[in-house]
């Protein structure tokens, strides 16, 4: 079912732009973890019900700051809003208020206009359970990239501000106590690279059940394979696994921590801006776990370790 659109009428007459109380509701959205969108006049041709550089932000539960001077226009406008920020990619209208008829309320002036409409996203967050040689690196490169960067690691000797002094939080906790204060958003980004498979398998129980966009965990395919069948035996539905991106990161031959995670932010950027090359992350999955109880055929390579 489409959303109810909210047609509001405006004089043909020039307003005061908002932008400037938009500008402050952008940043309180972001703030919020919250998506909208922004549509700005760019180009007009003749006279419009509004001017140049308008601005209207349409926010995800529907409702609006500012005006690009109401009426279809805006009701239309709204409507490609709500779906640039599902999307999250920007792109252009024109409108020849001339010529379309349905633009005639009665309150156009006539003309044409290009409104642009960009989306408005939350900050990108990358929660790197796990606090040694390859999560330095990963924090050091994913903040690069623009991602906001937690740590969590249960030995406060390698979650501390010395090893990660710009990351957004720095947890020193139990792993399973630190899990109870997160509550990823759609936002949010997992990475799994804990010291061992005990707690890796902790955490990914939790992960798979959270909203987050991405989840990654560290280790071969035997070893992933493994844990999966572990946590399916708990009685995990078995399509939470197929968006694990298991083993973490890109393909490209990396073997270094520095390398590791350059191939994990490579990864993630691609699932942040909605990459539409498929990553075959997960190829294998559904022909080694669907039954638990088949025994573990993945083909050896000599230099995957364990």
């Amino acid at each position: 079912m489409r959303p109810t659109v909210l047609l509001i009428d405006f004089p043909c007459l020039p307003k005061n732009n908002q932008a400037v109380d938009i500008y402050e509701e952008i940043v309180k959205l972001r703030h919020e973890g919250r998506r909208g969108a922004v549509a700005t006049i760019v180009n007009v041709r003749g006279s419009i019900p509004s001017f140049e550089t308008a601005k209207m932000l349409v926010r995800d539960d529907g409702s609006i700051a500012g005006t690009i001077g109401g009426g279809c226009v805006e009701a239309e406008v709204w409507q490609a809003a709500r779906e640039v920020m599902e999307c999250e990619k920007p792109r252009t209208l024109t409108f020849n208020l001339n010529e379309n008829p349905k633009y005639d309320t009665g309150l156009v002036c006539g003309g044409t206009l290009d409104i642009f409409i960009e989306p408005v996203l939350p900050p990108a967050l990358l929660y790197v359970f796990g606090a040694g040689h390859v999560s330095v690196n990963l924090y050091k490169v994913a903040r690069g990239a623009g991602f906001d960067v937690t740590v969590v690691d249960d030995r406060a000797a390698y979650a501390s501000r010395e090893r990660f002094p710009d990351a957004k939080e720095v947890i020193a906790e139990d792993f399973e106590q630190a899990m109870a204060k997160i509550t990823p958003q759609e936002s949010s980004h997992i990475v799994i690279v804990t010291r061992g498979h005990r707690d890796d398998m902790r955490v990914l129980r939790w992960a798979v059940q959270t909203r987050a966009r991405y989840v990654g965990m560290i280790g071969s395919k035997r070893k992933t394979i493994t844990i999966f069948r572990e946590l399916i035996k708990e009685g995990l539905p078995v399509h939470l696994f197929e968006r694990v991106h298991a083993p973490v990161g890109l393909d490209i031959g990396a073997i270094t921590p520095e390398e590791i995670a350059v191939a994990i932010t490579a990864e993630l950027i691609a699932v942040r801006r909605r990459s539409e090359r498929a990553l075959p992350h997960m190829s294998w999955f559904k022909t080694h776990v669907q039954n638990a109880d088949e025994p573990i055929t993945v083909l050896e390579d000599p230099n995957e370790k364990l």
